[in-house]
Formats: structure tokens, sequence, C-alpha cells
């Protein structure tokens, strides 16, 4: 191999190939992943690149090898801590492997989804990462499929789409959490989640087009119709969009005369505004008010009492998806698989027996045996 000489412009190719002693055509094939070489010759041309300090043109590249090595991924919100963390699993699994990602953030809008996966693929992503916002229009998701793109679901099945899918045992932990609060002598228990629906009320779990919160609210009411709980639907809220929304709802539940004794919060950033309110509101936890969060943030820990959560793990949760598009990407051939993992509950103090004397009440009047 010839001596490294000084260089002023961009190193291509054709300078790696000359350094290398081999045709510019041995040398793409090596930088560029495809073909079959001898080892020395491999051998030459990567010292050849690392001596010139050679930086690949990916365009370039995946004009000519049909891949771009980046993964797609898009999510319904970026700035919720839970999607933050299954993304970081999702960045270190596609590094260890090679790949780049490229991220998009839907809002949990279908319209915005649909314009985040074509933007996606007019970037020649080799694979995409979705968090579907709803399961009532997946056509964008089922021409991706169709295609023979690689597709994943991140945390939200699709019963009828036979792609890779990972998510968490949503209606199960839902029913665990219920259950804490009627073990503890709960009988008006709210649910508050981000999800909307047309006239912004709960009727029926048919109303809700994401997965993971229709299941969470089956799991919720199941526990409460064998609890014997009267119309546990009337405290089921919906729309918690933003901070300001969620503290408007929390303030308007605990501010009727027969308000919940306990909350379920399906996010950690609703747990965390209705914290607020509580606070704001002039109440204790446990003592006027229980609650449980989905999500372990890192505030919950440290309020005073700390905050019983569902720990969901969220980063395997993101880890694990990549790890199967990665697989696929790679060529393996394998029927769809759709992992559920399993989660905790961690116990803290926001969690503890309904307070006295609430007016217009639906518990349980004590037996008088």
């Amino acid at each position: 191999m010839k001596k490294t000489t000084t260089k002023s412009r961009s190193v291509t190719v054709s300078d790696v190939a000359k350094e290398a002693n081999v045709s510019k055509a041995t040398a793409a094939r090596v930088l560029g992943g495809y073909g079959t070489v001898s080892d020395k010759v491999h051998e030459d041309v990567l010292a050849a690149a690392k001596a010139l300090d050679y930086r690949p043109n990916e365009l370039a590249r995946s004009m000519t090898t049909g891949k771009s090595g980046i993964i797609g991924v898009v999510v319904g919100d970026i700035e919720n801590p839970f999607f933050s963390l299954a993304v970081r699993g999702i960045s270190d699994a596609a590094r260890a492997a090679g790949f780049n990602v490229i991220l998009a953030n839907s809002s949990e809008q279908i319209e915005v989804e649909k314009a985040a996966v074509r933007l996606l693929i007019g970037k020649r992503v080799d694979g995409l990462i979705v968090t579907p916002s709803e399961s009532r229009d997946v056509s964008h998701l089922r021409d991706i499929h169709r295609s023979g793109r690689p597709l994943a679901l991140l945390d939200r099945a699709l019963p009828d789409l036979d792609v890779d899918t990972v998510t968490v045992d949503d209606r199960d932990v839902a029913m665990r959490a219920t259950r804490l609060f009627v073990d503890a002598g709960h009988r008006d228990i709210a649910y508050v989640t981000a999800v909307d629906a047309e006239g912004h009320e709960f009727r029926d779990p048919t109303q809700i087009y994401t997965s993971s919160v229709r299941e969470r609210i089956e799991g919720f009411l199941a526990v409460c119709h064998d609890a014997g709980i009267n119309d546990p639907k009337r405290h089921i809220r919906l729309g918690a969009t933003s901070p300001e929304e969620t503290r408007r709802i929390a303030t308007r539940l605990l501010s009727t005369p027969d308000r919940p004794t306990a909350i379920l919060a399906s996010d950690s950033l609703i747990g965390l505004e209705i914290v607020k309110v509580i606070q704001a509101v002039g109440l204790s936890m446990p003592e006027d008010i229980s609650l449980i969060t989905f999500h372990d943030a890192d505030w919950t820990s440290v309020t005073s009492p700390p905050i019983t959560v569902v720990d969901q793990p969220v980063y395997a949760l993101g880890k694990s998806v990549a790890e199967l598009l990665i697989r696929r990407l790679k060529g393996e051939t394998r029927p769809p698989e759709r992992l559920v993992l399993p989660t905790s509950i961690i116990e803290r103090g926001s969690v503890g027996p309904p307070f006295n004397n609430v007016a217009g009440s639906s518990q349980t009047e004590p037996s008088s045996d």
C-alpha cells in the first residue's frame, strides 16, 4: 500500500482504491458492504480508508447498494418520557448493529403520522418502527407491509396487521393497579387519559382506537365491575392532551360533590399535572385522594408522598422492537413475532383507604352482619 499523502479535498472511493492498489469497483464493494473480496483485499481497503480518513457518501452508497443504513421511527409524543426512553432503547440497538435512526413525531394524530411515514419513505429508510396513533385507519401501514419494507410496531398492537410487534401487558397491569384501589376500600375511582373521542365523553371502550389505552380501560372496568362498583365509567376522563387541559380536567373532577377517592393516570405527564391540582385545591395524598400513574418517571419517587407507579420496561420495549426489525433487515425470514413484556407495580405512599363521608359516594355500605 502506498504512503499516505496530505489531502486538501474530500476523499473519494477512487482515492481509497488507488491507495490500496485495487480497482475502484473492488474498493466500492468493500466500503459499501456488498459483494465478495478476499480477506487481504478487504483489510487493505479498510486500512487505506482509515489512513485517508475516508468519509462515505451515504446517498451514493444507498444508490449503489439499495440500502441507506437508516431506520425510521414514528412515535406519538417525543416529549412524553415513555417515548423518550423507548427511543433510547431503539437507538442503542440500532447503533450496535450499524444503523442510524431518523425520528418523527405524530402528536397522536393519524394524518401527521401518515405524513411522517411518507417523509421517512422518501428518505429511503431501510425499515420502519411505528407507534400507531389509532387502529381504524392503517392503510399506510398496510402499504408498507405489502411493499416488503420491514415494519415493526412499538407499544400498540394491530390485530389485523401481521408484523413484528412489541407491547406490554396493559390490560393485566391496569387490573392489578385498580385492584390496589379496590383492596384499599375505594369505590369511586377515576381513570384519566390523553386519548380523546368524539364528544369528549366516554361511553364504552369501542370509542377508543389506541389499543394500549383501550386495553387499560377494559382492565380498569373489569375490576370495577367485579367489585360491584356502580357505573364505574362515570369517572373516566378523556382528552388530557396538554398540561393545561389535564389541570382543567383534574380540577373539575376533584371539585364535584361526588369526587373520586382514587385516580389512575394513564401516563406520567398526566400524573404530574394531577399532583399539582391535588396540591392546589388543598387535598393530601393519600388521606384525601389516592393516585397511581403509569410509568416510573423520575419525579414520582421524590414527591411527598412518593407515587405508586406502573413500572413498564420501556427501554427494553424499544430495544426489543429494534432488534426484531434489524433481524429482518439482515435477511432473516420467519413468522412475525408478537412479544408482550411483563410489567410490575412499585407500591409507594400515594395509595391509602378512602376519605370518609363523601356526599353522593357510590361506596358500598358495610354489612350489618
